[in-house]
């Protein structure tokens, strides 16, 4: 009897959990029922911000899947490129309606091609999915053009100013000297010196418009194969000469194994011998060296001279044309020499101090041969 009453209660309670455990399990489905109901409503919510989002940007927005086939596109896009039923491939719609063009990640679009458009692609999730962002750029295109155009012209406004100042020096004097000439009574002599006058201004003119045109055509053109030991004897068969007339010392040092480089003579020359007629003046009666080394991925030449420096206000535009401290300079020199450097894959770094200036004059690597390269 009392096994009976014990195994009654047992049951009992276990019923009592049992209930418990199903009230428990109702009341958070209950709570999981309504929370999954908040979230479709937040996801619709969400999808139709987003779709009222994507009909409201003014940028076109293509989404792609992992296969690259068209998911969606706004209202935008559909205006820029025409409309396109989902799955049809973007390769196929992109290569039909889209031509490349100067610039990267700007095509050209429209019925003759004379609209710009900006295209952007993002990863989309992990899936492998891709949205594409569409800009039509074609007045922001317009504009800049304008802008640079303006730029071109106030600048070769600016440059023909200089121009016209730079050839008035020379030719007023010429002008000057030649009308002298015109003096019957001129004595011989007299005449023989302004003569001579005139012509050195005349070579000065016409030493003003071949740099002017040689800093107008920038790059150097043409390319030989050259050793960098037969390029500095040219240089040094113009240097030497006039660093005596200035009691000078001039020394080279290739330190370079007889290295052998491919560009262009003349204008390598040239630009090499403007830097050291440069340190010709300004070391008059001291020592202007020029050194060859191989840098980690340049062809470096050092001009070096001890005079007595430049101020960091003369340093910072010495590249300037027209700029210079001489008075038979024509302030192009320095400039067409950097344009050399440029077009070998190099340029022109400057360091002053008082007692010594340097110019490195690099040229790439690349402008090595292929032997002196590796």
């Amino acid at each position: 009897m009392n096994d009976a009453v014990a195994s009654s209660a047992v049951s009992a309670d276990e019923a009592a959990r049992l209930a418990d455990a199903f009230r428990l399990f109702n009341q958070v489905s209950g709570e999981l029922s309504l929370a999954y109901t908040q979230l479709q409503e937040q996801v619709s919510a969400l999808t139709e911000r987003m779709a009222l989002l994507q009909e409201a940007l003014p940028a076109g927005v293509v989404m792609l899947d992992a296969q690259g086939r068209i998911v969606q596109m706004n209202p935008a896009a559909e205006s820029l490129l025409g409309s396109a039923a989902p799955g049809a491939e973007w390769s196929v719609l992109e290569a039909a309606r889209l031509a490349p063009s100067d610039l990267p990640g700007e095509f050209l679009f429209g019925v003759g091609r004379e609209r710009r458009l900006s295209l952007t692609v993002s990863a989309l999730d992990s899936a492998g999915g891709r949205i594409v962002l569409l800009h039509d750029i074609t007045e922001t295109h317009r504009l800049k053009r304008q802008a640079e155009r303006h730029e071109r012209l106030a600048a070769m406004g600016e440059m023909a100013a200089q121009v016209a100042h730079q050839l008035r020096t020379p030719l007023t004097a010429a002008l000057l000297y030649a009308g002298n000439l015109e003096n019957p009574d001129l004595p011989s002599a007299a005449r023989s010196s302004i003569a001579h006058k005139t012509v050195e201004r005349l070579k000065a003119l016409e030493r003003l418009i071949q740099d002017m045109l040689l800093f107008a055509r920038g790059e150097a053109l043409g390319r030989e194969s050259m050793a960098v030991g037969d390029l500095l004897q040219e240089v040094g068969q113009t240097i030497e000469p006039l660093a005596r007339v200035r009691g000078a010392e001039f020394a080279v040092a290739d330190l370079t194994d007889a290295a052998v480089l491919v560009g262009n003579r003349k204008e390598l020359a040239g630009a090499l011998v403007n830097l050291a007629e440069n340190a010709l003046c300004a070391a008059a009666g001291g020592r202007v060296e020029i050194e060859v080394r191989l840098a980690k991925e340049h062809l470096q030449f050092i001009v070096r001279d001890n005079g007595t420096g430049m101020d960091p206000a003369v340093v910072a535009r010495l590249f300037e044309p027209f700029f210079t401290t001489r008075a038979e300079g024509t302030g192009l020199g320095l400039a067409i020499a950097r344009g050399v450097a440029r077009a070998h894959g190099g340029g022109i770094e400057v360091t002053s101090r008082p007692g010594c200036t340097e110019f490195v004059f690099s040229i790439a690597r690349g402008a090595l041969s292929e032997n002196q390269a590796a």
